[in-house]
C-alpha cells in the first residue's frame, strides 16, 4: 500500500485537469516545473482512455480507434500537482516504417532524460498479455533506468481465469527487469475498473521529491 490517503487521492483527483501542451520534437519538451508519470503501450492498448478515465473528462486526452494516431507526446497538467504524459504508441502503426523509428527514437529520448519523471506506467491489453513489442519496451525501459509499473487493461473483456494467467506469466518476467515494478494493476476504462488503484499510484508519486 502505497503512502498517501484518501483524502489526497480525492483531492488530486477532483483538480482540473488541462492540456499544456502537444510536442513533436525534444526541443519542444516544456521545461521541468512538476513531477511526471508518463503512459506508454503498444497502438490502441487505451493510453488516452485511461487518462480520461482517471481524470474524469472526456476527451482530454485524444482517442481513436486507428492505431498509430497519436503521434506526439502530449503533457497534462493535473491540479497544478503532477504531469501525466501521453506517449505514442509502439508498434503497429498505419506510417511508414521510418516514421514509425522515428517515433521510437522520439519516445526514447523522452525517457531517458527526463529529470522529472516519476514512474513510466506500461499499458498491456490483457487480452493478448505480453507480446515481443512490449518486450522489447520493457528492455528500453530497463536501459533508460525508469521505475516502470504494468498495467492490464480492458479486463472486462476477459474472463476472470485468464487474467490469472496473464498475472502468473507477467510474473515470470520480473526477474529478467530489474526496473519493474512489483505490484500490477488491472483496469477497465469502460468499466471503471481498477481507477482508484492507478490513481493512489499517481497521487504517491505527485508527493516525492
Amino acid at each position: 500500500m502505497v503512502d498517501v490517503t484518501n483524502a489526497q487521492v480525492k483531492t488530486l483527483f477532483s483538480a482540473e485537469c488541462t492540456f499544456v501542451k502537444g510536442v513533436v520534437d525534444v526541443e519542444g519538451f516544456p521545461k521541468p516545473f512538476l513531477n511526471e508519470v508518463a503512459f506508454i503501450g503498444r497502438s490502441n492498448v487505451g493510453k488516452s482512455s485511461l487518462i480520461n478515465a482517471l481524470v474524469g473528462k472526456r476527451g482530454l486526452a485524444r482517442t481513436s480507434n486507428t492505431p498509430g494516431r497519436t503521434q506526439e507526446i502530449n503533457f497534462f497538467n493535473l491540479g497544478e500537482k503532477i504531469l501525466l504524459v501521453d506517449l505514442p504508441g509502439y508498434g503497429y502503426a498505419k506510417a511508414p516504417q521510418k516514421k514509425v523509428g522515428e517515433w521510437n527514437a522520439f519516445i526514447f529520448a523522452y525517457l531517458k532524460g527526463r529529470v522529472p519523471l516519476r514512474r513510466a506506467f506500461l499499458l498491456i491489453d490483457s487480452r493478448h498479455g505480453v507480446l515481443k513489442k512490449d518486450e522489447e519496451a520493457m528492455d528500453v525501459l530497463d536501459k533508460s533506468a525508469v521505475p516502470y509499473q504494468m498495467i492490464l487493461t480492458k479486463v472486462d473483456k476477459i474472463k476472470e481465469s485468464h487474467l490469472a494467467k496473464i498475472r502468473v506469466s507477467v510474473e515470470a518476467l520480473k526477474s529478467k527487469h530489474p526496473a519493474l515494478f512489483p505490484e500490477i494493476l488491472a483496469t477497465s476504462s469502460e468499466k471503471k475498473i481498477g481507477l482508484e488503484d492507478v490513481r493512489r499510484e499517481i497521487a504517491f508519486l505527485s508527493k516525492l521529491k
